[in-house]
């Protein structure tokens, strides 16, 4: 499959795809369909921290379609699949455009920052293992909404890693794995705080 290289070029094709109205998972996976996981990975995950994350359920939601995706990197898949009932979900376009230009700024910053070391790390059994990590970081998500904003942890480490299989950089990989084990420390200590 193509895979594609730019933060750039997935935010344009989101973009593209939703116009005026309303975006459709089916709608992104035919926009990005052709680009590999990452994008799906990491774009749902930027969508959590930003305040499109703050709406209640989202953040559950985003956890379970990057758990599909992430399902599938693990299984080594080359063609992604979505189901019709999540495939039809959809987003308002108007607040996915305002998300998108605040994280446009930022995506460029770490295209430069990151121009493809450590190949080594985002290929085989390392990316199966990130794909494994996400999942369990996802599982987490349901849980930490019920503390104000304790889901940006395990959902920073998940999109810095969709960011290394994007950028295919090992080096921001080798970041993913190191955020997760802080994620990690941030979820126990918000399921701590939840009334038993």
């Amino acid at each position: 499959m193509q895979r594609t290289h730019s933060i750039e070029d997935v935010f344009d094709r989101i973009e593209a795809a939703t116009g005026d109205g309303r975006l459709t998972l089916g709608e992104a996976v035919d926009a990005l369909g052709g680009r590999g996981y990452g994008p799906f990975l990491f774009l749902p995950a930027l969508l959590e921290i930003t305040p499109f994350g703050g709406i209640p359920g989202v953040p559950t939601l985003l956890a379970l379609l990057i758990s599909l995706f992430a399902v599938q990197v693990a299984l080594g898949r080359d063609r992604i699949w979505a189901p019709a009932v999540l495939r039809a979900r959809s987003v308002e376009g108007e607040r996915l455009h305002q998300a998108i230009e605040m994280l446009r700024p930022a995506g460029q910053r770490v295209e430069r920052w990151f121009p493809g070391r450590l190949p080594m790390l985002v290929r085989g059994p390392v990316r199966r293992l990130a794909a494994l990590v996400v999942v369990t970081l996802c599982l987490t998500v349901p849980a930490l909404e019920l503390v104000p904003f304790a889901s940006t942890a395990p959902m920073a480490a998940i999109a810095m890693i969709g960011l290394a299989l994007t950028l295919r950089d090992g080096l921001l990989m080798a970041l993913g794995f190191a955020l997760s084990a802080g994620a990690v420390g941030v979820i126990v200590w918000a399921l701590l705080r939840l009334p038993i």
